[in-house]
């Protein structure tokens, strides 16, 4: 039998102390159910509040939990970009430290890796999908954006701008380098794997509202930022001749 696959979960968080604890018990939880060999990196993006202790306490009762204090400069992709920089596990999966993602889900990720694709994409907008609470116009504007980039691309996923998706490590080291900062990194991950020829499958999944602390994406700050990292991958796409496609053209 081939070795078992080690998933490392990478959860930026900027103070999250109401929510982190149980969403890394959640997750630890589920793949301990599971017996999937696991990691939760909890990346410290500059939190004023108890968050990191929140996780170092959970971390000497359950080894496989680590906090990392960011060494970049505060922002939610850099935050991220930290944790690519020193997960351990055979892939990774993003997770967000306000609970709206269900850990279950991360048990069909692995499933899909488990089958041998490289990246495993939820949606929140297929059958068999559950959200809740989901704010309206925060809704309309993730529908419209996520059909421009479908269109723009011609590929069949319509949720590319969440942030909660599995890739594998050599994913990792070919979508190299990420640019983005801030939340526009959630979709230069996907659609830079798409476009470098990585195989992913959809699957339905949870979404749920946080019931503590505030949101940090500012749609009216991203706007601008979400276009330029859009339009960058689509002219590696249209101009590259496919010069950095997995296994080359």
């Amino acid at each position: 039998m081939a070795e078992a696959m080690k998933l490392s979960v990478v959860m930026p968080a900027q103070n999250e102390e109401g929510s982190v604890g149980r969403t890394v018990e959640g997750v630890a939880n589920v793949l301990d159910r599971e017996g999937i060999d696991y990691e939760v990196v909890v990346v410290n993006d500059d939190s004023t509040d108890s968050t990191e202790a929140v996780v170092a306490a959970l971390g000497e009762a359950n080894p496989r939990i680590r906090v990392h204090r960011s060494h970049n400069e505060r922002g939610f992709g850099n935050a991220i970009r930290a944790g690519l920089d020193v997960f351990e596990g055979d892939a990774v999966a993003i997770v967000m430290a306000d609970a709206s993602d269900d850990p279950e889900d991360l048990v069909r990720y692995y499933r899909v890796l488990e089958q041998g694709f490289d990246c495993a994409f939820g949606s929140r907008f297929v059958p068999g999908a559950k959200v809740y609470d989901y704010p309206r116009v925060k809704y309309f504007v993730n529908r419209l954006a996520n059909q421009f980039i479908r269109v723009l691309f011609r590929h069949r996923y319509n949720d590319t701008t969440n942030a909660f998706k599995a890739y594998r490590r050599e994913v990792v080291e070919t979508i190299q380098p990420l640019l983005s900062k801030h939340f526009n990194l959630t979709v230069e991950m996907p659609l830079k794997a798409i476009v470098r020829g990585h195989s992913y499958e959809v699957v339905p999944t949870s979404w749920t509202n946080r019931t503590s602390g505030e949101a940090k994406l500012a749609m009216k700050e991203m706007g601008s930022r979400y276009l330029f990292i859009v339009l960058y991958v689509w002219l590696e796409m249209t101009l590259s001749r496919g010069d950095y496609r997995k296994g080359g053209r």
